[in-house]
């Protein structure tokens, strides 16, 4: 799991990658995100390489949750060369979730 703060790449240019990038918006005091970690360490393990998966601290990085319209979290943006393929908001369960970015990217 990466952190945005470890990162190089500002995140406008990490979302821009050939590389689908899945972003896990949480805070702190979130209870809920907290169920989000394990979940998203199955996803990578499953997936591997296939997908990059970013975690934003909302209270840290205001500007990046109000430009992607983040009202609730945790929420998840699926992002695929700049392009917006998928966003929910809430826990989701790790098969309902690859099931999910699986279908995305087929279809992008």
């Amino acid at each position: 799991m990466e952190s945005n703060n470890t990162q190089k790449k500002p995140f406008s240019e990490l979302i821009k990658e050939d590389t689908p990038v899945l972003v896990d918006f949480y805070a702190d005091w979130c209870a809920p995100c907290k169920m989000m970690p394990p979940i998203l360490k199955q996803l990578k393990s499953e997936m591997g390489d296939a997908i990059k998966i970013i975690k934003i601290d909302t209270e840290r990085n205001p500007d990046v949750a109000i430009r992607y319209q983040v009202r609730g979290i945790p929420n998840l943006i699926l992002f695929h060369k700049g392009q917006i393929l998928w966003q929910q908001a809430g826990v989701v369960q790790m098969p309902q979730l690859k099931q999910i970015i699986e279908q995305k990217l087929e279809q992008s």
